[in-house]
């Protein structure tokens, strides 16, 4: 019978001591099951295949420009989003965030008179201010973030439409295309770039840029580590010293900065703002987050798998338009799709786990 000698062992030191895990080589195959995003990448390839089949215009350059713009509206909310939910927590209240963060930019700029940056910027700090007061309750009523979150997204809602009516005497902004800054913001929130003869929207890139800088914090950053711990192990996290208070605020307040940028697209794209929009787009963030791998108890996840998730909207919104189906179906397959990337992700953790 042949023996295997310690040194041999993967889990073992020459002199017989155990082995630091961390220090231990972990094959291409455990590092790709272990991603959080691979069932999302899955997922999307085969929802573009099952298009690029049955639709005869989306392969087309200017039809996944249009892709790619439905789904950076998502996107944008989608990462900080995704980056609250590694955390543990939600947010019911990012949709109507986004339309109050249009809502105040529009109105402070035309009843002050003043340059459209000025709004934007008012709108920037009171949309930060909201998303920090979030945090805040949260951290200190200890009460569930579903509670508080419901509670802001009742009081912004009243608030978007009370205070429109009051200040416009309508339910909808006035026109400020002609005040001074418009075009500028414009050309930074809401403008078009042609690159090889295909228009694409700006967003797009506030999309990647957002990505980006969310999986740099996430993989490259002692607060990343700090987001897994809270979401992971909320004891466990305070026991060791992470900041339990300062880190949910400040995710708070990244998922209000993702509103901000939304709902200043909403503006210079459209000029007006309706008071009542964005109810319900909450739930298109937290599914697309879902999607891309985001567990709903925490402590899982990625940047990347919530662009995913956001792409698989996207691909499946236009998707239905170009093969000329009856749009009324896309909430079903929007569901369906929730459920089979929920299976599929649970499984590849599953499996993630197994061969660890």
């Amino acid at each position: 019978m042949t023996t295997t000698t310690p040194a041999e062992r993967p889990e073992t030191t020459a002199d017989g001591a155990r082995a630091d895990e961390r220090l231990l080589k972990t094959s291409p195959l455990k590092k790709l099951l272990g991603r959080p995003e691979l069932g999302s990448v899955v997922g999307a390839v085969a929802v573009f295949l099952f298009f690029a089949i049955i639709a005869d215009h989306f392969l087309r350059a200017a039809s996944l420009s249009t892709v790619l713009y439905a789904s950076s509206t998502i996107g944008i909310m989608a990462v900080p989003v995704a980056l609250l939910m590694i955390g543990g927590e939600f947010d019911l209240s990012a949709g109507v965030l986004v339309t109050s963060s249009a809502l105040i930019s529009s109105m402070f700029s035309y009843q002050m008179t003043a340059d459209i940056w000025v709004g934007v910027g008012v709108s920037l700090l009171v949309t930060l201010a909201i998303g920090a007061f979030n945090g805040f309750v949260l951290t200190r009523t200890k009460l569930p973030s579903f509670i508080v979150t419901l509670g802001t997204f009742l009081m912004l809602t009243g608030l978007n439409l009370g205070l429109t009516k009051m200040i416009s005497g309508t339910v909808s902004t006035k026109s400020i295309s002609d005040m001074d800054g418009f075009e500028s913001a414009r050309a930074v929130f809401a403008s078009t770039i042609t690159i090889g003869g295909v228009d694409f929207k700006i967003t797009i890139l506030w999309w990647f840029a957002l990505v980006a800088v969310a999986s740099w914090i996430l993989l490259r950053t002692r607060a990343g580590n700090w987001i897994f711990a809270v979401g992971g192990n909320e004891s466990a996290a305070r026991a060791v010293g992470v900041p339990l208070y300062r880190t949910k605020i400040g995710l708070y307040m990244g998922v209000a900065f993702g509103a901000w940028i939304s709902g200043q697209h909403l503006l210079f794209s459209f000029d007006v703002v309706q008071s009542g929009e964005g109810v319900g787009n909450e739930l298109i963030y937290i599914i697309a987050a879902v999607i891309g791998g985001c567990l709903i108890t925490g402590g899982y996840g990625s940047a990347i798998g919530s662009a995913v998730g956001a792409l698989i909207f996207g691909m499946t919104s236009k998707g239905i338009v170009f093969a000329q189906w009856n749009p009324d179906w896309f909430k079903f397959f929007l569901g369906a799709m929730l459920l089979l990337a929920t299976l599929l992700n649970t499984w590849v953790r599953k499996r993630a786990e197994a061969t660890t």
